[in-house]
């Protein structure tokens, strides 16, 4: 059995950016910038009002209080085009742009006015609430760089550049297919010896949480020639994935039937539970992620080893992933060779501390759907006591990015 982070990096080899597209700036929301985004504009255009007032000259309002003639009015959107001599003030609003001759903007509460003169009651200096011209981004500036995530602050960012296309990596298009005669659809008549198929479904949601595109091939039953025919239909995908039928028994089909139609083998089985009969390998030219048939292990699978191939494939930057770390709220024995991933819940009383479920079971998707987290155990940790620092993975793998 090969380690965990050679199983992942293994994966990541077998993996490059998808090529670029066009998109609107109304549809980039959770797509990855395949180029550097320069500004089209200068923002603000001119020096602007940061607040509703009067333009003055500094100089002229250095002796409060002072009593100024009103020579015209700066709307937002609108100007003043003449210029503000020695004694007069122009009226501006929020956005305006700072007629000439004047340096400084004295706000309305700080003023007596009627139609004609304004009493300016305080000194300000110069640039007093006058927004700079190119305060915010120059024209031609980078703003947004390749293999950013867009989020919605990245969208109005754009919009206030003026750029109405941005060029982004392709979705992955992933095609999932389940295996297994005791599995059927939710909804579907069930037999005796039969379970609900969860697995397909929450890993179509998490593909799409992720930003790619899930393609889903249905169930397969465990007969050789129609497993085969079901999996053909993952060509042209970015990836296939399959759930079910990996692990070592009669009709664990997977391994030798894709092997049979072409599928060349980089690993199977690795220290990790849950998720130990995990396979990787090329169907064609469709890379080939094997993933447990428990439900835990499917998707748990999924966030350390598929979430990565799909961040690779759209141009996300490549980061290591952060530490984080709790406190035990409750003792762990010592741990085998496999490298442990334990359902827990956080808590923050003094700082955060994690209570792994009592029970471990890959097939209980109830306890993965309340955790809050993953306790990380490297192979044959010692036993940790409460208050024991250990690795936490926090969940949900995929959020939303504001």
């Amino acid at each position: 059995m090969i380690s965990v982070d050679e199983a992942r990096q293994r994966i990541l080899n077998g993996f490059a950016p998808l090529p670029a597209e066009q998109v609107s700036v109304v549809d980039a929301l959770g797509r990855v910038l395949a180029q550097d985004i320069a500004s089209r504009r200068t923002q603000p255009p001119a020096a602007v009002s940061a607040m509703d007032g009067y333009a003055v000259r500094a100089a002229d309002v250095a002796n409060p209080p002072v009593a100024l003639k009103i020579i015209g009015h700066a709307p937002a959107g609108g100007a003043y085009d003449g210029i503000v001599g020695p004694g007069e003030c122009v009226r501006i609003f929020t956005g305006g742009p700072v007629p000439s001759g004047a340096d400084a903007i004295v706000i309305q509460e700080d003023t007596d006015a009627d139609d004609a003169r304004v009493t300016v009651k305080v000194s300000v200096p110069e640039g007093h609430y006058i927004r700079p011209a190119g305060l915010d981004f120059s024209a031609g500036e980078i703003c947004l760089k390749a293999g950013r995530v867009i989020s919605a602050r990245d969208v109005g960012l754009a919009a206030a550049m003026n750029v109405p296309w941005l060029m982004v990596h392709r979705r992955p298009r992933v095609a999932i297919l389940a295996t297994g005669d005791e599995v059927v659809m939710p909804g579907d008549p069930l037999g005796p010896n039969q379970i609900v198929s969860s697995n397909g479904l929450s890993l179509g949601a998490f593909v799409q949480a992720r930003g790619g595109i899930p393609v889903q091939l249905g169930i397969a039953p465990d007969n050789r020639d129609a497993l085969a025919a079901m999996a053909a239909g993952a060509r042209g995908a970015d990836l296939l994935v399959t759930t079910g039928g990996v692990s070592v028994g009669e009709h664990d089909l997977v391994h030798s039937v894709l092997r049979e139609s072409g599928l060349e083998l980089d690993f199977w089985r690795i220290a990790m539970r849950p998720g130990k009969p995990l396979l990787f390998g090329r169907f064609g030219d469709t890379p080939v992620l094997g993933l447990p048939g428990n439900p835990v292990s499917s998707l748990i699978c999924a966030i350390i080893f598929m979430a990565p191939a799909l961040d690779r494939m759209q141009g996300v930057a490549a980061q290591a992933r952060p530490r984080r770390t709790a406190r035990l709220a409750a003792p762990l024995g010592q741990n085998d060779e496999r490298e442990d991933y334990l359902r827990a819940t956080l808590s923050h009383n003094g700082g955060p501390h994690v209570t792994p479920f009592s029970r471990q079971d890959s097939s209980m998707v109830s306890r993965l759907a309340q955790a809050d987290c993953l306790i990380v155990r490297a192979r044959h940790a010692p036993p940790a006591e409460i208050g024991a620092t250990v690795e936490i993975l926090p969940l949900p793998e995929g959020m939303p990015r504001v």
